[in-house]
């Protein structure tokens, strides 16, 4: 594996929630996907497993105090607490006076993201909406770990996916990018997504067209909650419209880098970068080598292919120089360059992606015939531009008689593309 790469440090902020409200406006149509619809609902003893989510988790109080500068709403008598409820000096002026008069012996709902302080569950609360009283401990259903749906593949291989998903956008205005025109993605549309990625059953799915990681990270959480994508990898590209490339894996992931501030010759000469992004994601199959996957959307014809083609050309030239740059330092690299390359077998954008010799790549729809089935399936322009291209190394571990595409449409499995995947042995 190529040490010579930087990992892309990187910062996923809800803008919504830290920006005025003239500035993050919401459209006016119903949300998708429900402020708290699939949230976990836990007691406190099972906090420890939704670490890092937002929940809702259950409890009697058993005591309050205060620290410093701190104070704790407990739910049991270890100290420290097994878990607890924090509420920062700042913001204590906004809850009940006393703590004991309001809460003390009685049953609460808190909401909020878990963290953990020294190896411990907690909850920061910011403001008593909160937390609230209620009558009785519900009947919970046991948590069941996310991880169950993880290594659905045969043990030793890995499904490997790409799937341009189609303008899977929230309902909120992103002011930094031109969103307005798009509208949410519709309820019907995310359903049918979801049954095609259930249909796929991939151990890791490239997506492109997703506008941002927390709609992502909701999508997985309401419609793949027990699909076992433990890993969700998405950075904000360049794409004026806000439409990103990302990863959703079961396999843990290494180093990632994002390629979105590299420039590069256009086509009149000029300095660009890519219209999107190059997401390399560093894949850690248990018991194999390393896989890089590299996730891509090229420019698209919009606008005519006259315009379109010498920019795609451009970033296809820039793409396989990075390649050559990997592979001249480390030809034995494990390396899937997938995703919607909005043009076909045999186009120039193709040709120079691929390249010739010893580091061509090779496609694993080669073995579905000179025929190649549709992963565009709307109007005039049916045809395959979507690809999972290997490197030598990687290859070789192609299963035989393992690529498939997924025939669709819009009202059908919730996008204008089909998804393509293959097997390939990791062991």
């Amino acid at each position: 594996m190529s040490m010579h790469r930087t990992v892309a440090a990187a910062s996923f902020l809800m803008l919504a929630a830290i920006l005025p409200l003239d500035a993050a406006r919401t459209y006016a149509q119903e949300a998708a996907i429900h402020a708290d619809e699939g949230r976990p609902h836990v007691r406190w003893e099972d906090a420890g497993q939704v670490v890092g989510q937002t929940a809702f988790v259950y409890g009697k109080v058993i005591n309050t105090h205060e620290l410093a500068k701190l104070s704790f709403i407990n739910f049991d008598s270890n100290r420290p607490a097994d878990f607890a409820g924090v509420v920062f000096e700042a913001n204590r002026a906004k809850f009940p006076a006393s703590l004991d008069e309001a809460y003390l012996g009685k049953v609460v709902r808190m909401r909020g993201v878990v963290s953990t302080f020294k190896g411990k569950p907690q909850m920061v609360l910011a403001d008593p909406d909160q937390i609230e009283v209620i009558d009785a401990m519900p009947e919970l259903e046991p948590l069941t770990p996310r991880t169950q749906g993880a290594q659905r593949a045969k043990d030793g291989e890995l499904v490997i996916a790409a799937f341009n998903v189609l303008n899977m956008f929230d309902n909120v205005d992103d002011p930094y990018h031109n969103d307005e025109g798009t509208p949410a993605k519709p309820r019907k549309q995310l359903t049918a997504l979801a049954q095609a990625i259930k249909t796929v059953d991939a151990d890791v799915l490239a997506m492109e067209e997703v506008e941002n990681r927390g709609y992502l990270q909701r999508f997985v959480e309401v419609f793949l909650p027990d699909m076992g994508y433990e890993e969700v990898v998405l950075y904000e590209g360049n794409d004026g419209r806000g439409i990103d490339v990302c990863l959703l894996s079961r396999v843990p992931v290494g180093p990632v880098t994002s390629y979105r501030h590299v420039t590069f010759e256009g086509p009149q000469g000029e300095p660009r970068r890519f219209n999107r992004d190059i997401l390399a994601v560093t894949l850690l199959p248990e018991g194999g080598k390393p896989i890089e996957a590299w996730v891509v959307h090229l420019k698209s014809n919009s606008g005519g292919r006259e315009a379109a083609e010498p920019i795609r050309l451009a970033e296809a030239k820039q793409l396989r120089k990075m390649l050559d740059e990997e592979l001249a330092a480390e030809p034995d690299d494990e390396i899937v360059v997938l995703g919607d390359f909005n043009d076909v077998w045999g186009s120039p954008t193709l040709n120079t992606i691929v390249g010739s010799g010893e580091t061509a790549l090779w496609s694993a729809a080669t073995e579905l015939g000179p025929n190649l089935p549709d992963t565009y399936n709307q109007g005039e322009f049916h045809s395959m531009i979507d690809f999972l291209l290997c490197s030598p190394a990687l290859a070789k571990r192609h299963v035989s008689g393992s690529t498939h595409i997924l025939p669709g449409s819009p009202e059908e499995t919730g996008s204008d593309h089909n998804p393509v995947w293959a097997t390939f042995r990791v062991k």
